[in-house]
Order: structure tokens, then sequence, then C-alpha cells
């Protein structure tokens, strides 16, 4: 088994009604989260009004922690 330094990533779990604010990339700026389904999140801008439907996106949610790499399940 090799153990290494893996950065830990998990969808985000929205719910509708959440203001939020994505701090860097393509879609940066705030949103207000107005519909989810299994694979997409719809998002509203609070400024411009336009609507768009993305797939879920994946956040840091932890540290570096020892784990196995490449996991094996």
């Amino acid at each position: 088994m090799i153990v290494d330094n893996v950065i830990l990533f998990e969808p985000y779990p929205f719910s509708v009604g959440q203001k939020i604010r994505i701090t860097s990339g393509p879609r940066r700026g705030d949103w207000e989260v107005i519909g989810l389904s299994e694979r997409k999140v719809a998002l509203r801008c609070p400024v411009s009004g336009r609507e768009f439907e993305w797939d879920r996106f994946c956040y840091l949610t932890g540290g570096k922690t020892s784990e196995e790499w490449p996991r094996r399940d």
C-alpha cells in the first residue's frame, strides 16, 4: 500500500434559496440557488436576473490527508 498526501473534494450540498458567492473562475460572482436536480444546479444572478443551469460543482472540503493513492474502491 502506498500512502501519500491527497486533497479531498466533495459535491457541495446546495439548497434552494441559498445565496452564494463564487470567488474565482468564469462563474465568479453572487448567485441565488433556484433549482436542483441530482446532477445540476440552477443559479440566478441577483443583478442581471440571468439564470443558468450547470453541473453540480465540487469544492475543496479538507486539507491534505494521508490516504492510499490511488484508491481501490
